[in-house]
């Protein structure tokens, strides 16, 4: 009886033993905990979102040059009209009363009528004003900065 007594205590023992293993292994293989999601800001995205609306990058320096020139920051002139660029354009819209909206480097619709409004205003465009960057509006933009702004 006392072989099967110390059979029976070894058995649980070894039961025992090998399940409290089990259990942390479990927890020390279990899945590691979800990655804390990336905030990835508009600023960090910028350099990636260039809208030249058909300009050549020759055109578009030209245009960067302009704002510069009168006192708006555009960032790099280095042709590639950016969040930094259009935000300096939006800006100078707004100054101009022509409802640019947020000055947030984004090329929606305000900021597109308010080029053409610009546009129509210094430019003698003949645009309508929809908001919508076609190619009259394309066209318009690319005669206006065929004058070299930069010194």
């Amino acid at each position: 009886m006392r072989a099967l007594t110390k059979a029976f205590v070894s058995v649980t023992a070894a039961v025992g033993i090998t399940a409290g293993a089990l259990a942390t292994a479990g927890t020390a293989m279990a899945a590691p905990a979800p990655a804390q999601q990336q905030v990835i800001s508009a600023e960090a995205v910028a350099p990636l979102a260039v809208v030249n609306l058909g300009l050549s990058t020759t055109r578009a320096q030209r245009w960067q040059c302009l704002l510069e020139e009168i006192g708006y920051d555009p960032g790099t002139i280095d042709g590639r009209l950016g969040t930094k660029s259009w935000k300096a354009a939006q800006e100078w819209f707004n100054d101009l009363g022509l409802g640019a909206g947020t000055e947030d480097g984004v090329v929606g619709p305000k900021t597109i009528t308010a080029l053409q409004k610009f546009l129509n205003r210094y430019a003698n465009a003949g645009l309508e004003v929809d908001g919508i960057a076609g190619p009259r509006t394309q066209d318009a933009f690319w005669d206006f900065n065929g004058v070299n702004f930069c010194a």
